[in-house]
């Protein structure tokens, strides 16, 4: 899910996620519940976030491996 991927690449980034969502502009909370599948972020953030990380939208929503 999204959520395990955003986690996997903010760890290997080294970053908390507070940081994280500074980068991209969220909240903290916003971060956690993404990582907890609480909830999914919009298509908007979806696309920050492929930016932020340099890998695919498709790759973020596990559609495919790098």
């Amino acid at each position: 899910m999204i959520g395990t991927r955003i986690r996997e690449l903010r760890y290997e980034r080294g970053l908390s996620q507070s940081a994280l969502a500074k980068q991209i502009g969220v909240s903290q909370k916003a971060v956690d519940y993404w990582e907890r599948n609480v909830n999914e972020p919009k298509a908007s953030y979806i696309v920050l976030l492929a930016d932020f990380f340099c890998v695919s939208a498709d790759y973020l929503l596990c559609r495919t491996e790098m």
